[in-house]
């Protein structure tokens, strides 16, 4: 039997003086791909830094947080087992750099230029069949600066991508996106649900969340508001709670549309 990918039991986080998420349980198994949504303030950021090792939650012998089965993990390791791609990492990339430095560069853990790293065959090889994957491997000596938002965005799942994780986990992947680059990344990544990666989407927008994708998580003020089967969580009458706003929900081949009630 696999290990959970995250199992979190009656956790407290804080950030700063703020108690962010609040005896919170939460397990996600391998092999399923999760939806987390939620207004600003709900917590998908702590959340979402509790699941890539960056955050620990206070210590409690009643409490229990692990990744992968493990309760004691090195960030090296999470960046092999998880690839995460969050939007302000486009602005950590020079624009001169090119793109294959930005996705080997992932193989050190680092951002920015490459002149002083070496990279083996095995590692060059790995970085292009990512960019291949992502249907990027044309702009492999293309500068970072000079590409579309949406290659820009590419480029970031390539990067993550280059380690063969197990899961793939997507903050607001299309944040600053255009219409036909937001597009193009949904193809994308339905190609890569639908090849059998894990996909754990934190998004602000139901609309976003992939037919594909069966379990969402609702999150409200460092709570679970509800957890279960997409058509059962994404209702008029729990979103409008969860917005604060009357909200109409309507269905059209795996896609949840939502609407102001009028």
């Amino acid at each position: 039997m696999q290990e959970p990918i995250f199992d979190l039991v009656n956790a407290r986080v804080w950030r700063g003086e703020t108690l962010a998420l609040r005896d919170f349980s939460l397990r996600l198994e391998q092999g399923q791909s999760v939806a987390i949504l939620g207004p600003n303030g709900a917590g998908k950021s702590t959340l979402l830094k509790l699941l890539t090792g960056e955050v620990r939650p206070e210590a409690d012998p009643a409490s229990q947080c692990r990744l992968f089965g493990d309760a004691c993990w090195s960030l090296e390791e999470i960046r092999h087992r998880m690839g995460v791609v969050m939007p302000e990492e486009v602005s950590r990339f020079h624009p001169d750099e090119l793109t294959r430095d930005a996705v080997l560069s992932s193989l050190r853990g680092a951002y920015g230029r490459t002149r002083e790293m070496r990279f083996s065959k095995t590692d060059q090889a790995r970085a292009r069949r990512a960019m291949e994957q992502m249907a990027v491997g044309e702009l492999a000596d293309r500068a970072f600066g000079s590409l579309s938002s949406g290659e820009r965005r590419r480029i970031l799942i390539a990067r993550a991508l280059v380690h063969e994780p197990e899961v793939l986990v997507l903050d607001e992947p299309s944040t600053a996106l255009d219409f036909a680059a937001a597009l193009q990344l949904t193809v994308t990544l339905r190609e890569l649900v639908g090849c059998g990666r894990d996909l754990i989407l934190v998004t602000h927008h139901p609309g976003e969340i992939l037919p594909e994708m069966e379990r969402v998580i609702l999150l409200k003020n460092g709570e679970i508001f509800a957890d279960g089967m997409k058509h059962e969580i994404l209702t008029a009458e729990n979103l409008s709670e969860l917005y604060q706003v009357p909200l109409n929900v309507t269905w059209s081949d795996g896609w949840c549309d939502v609407r102001a009630a009028l």
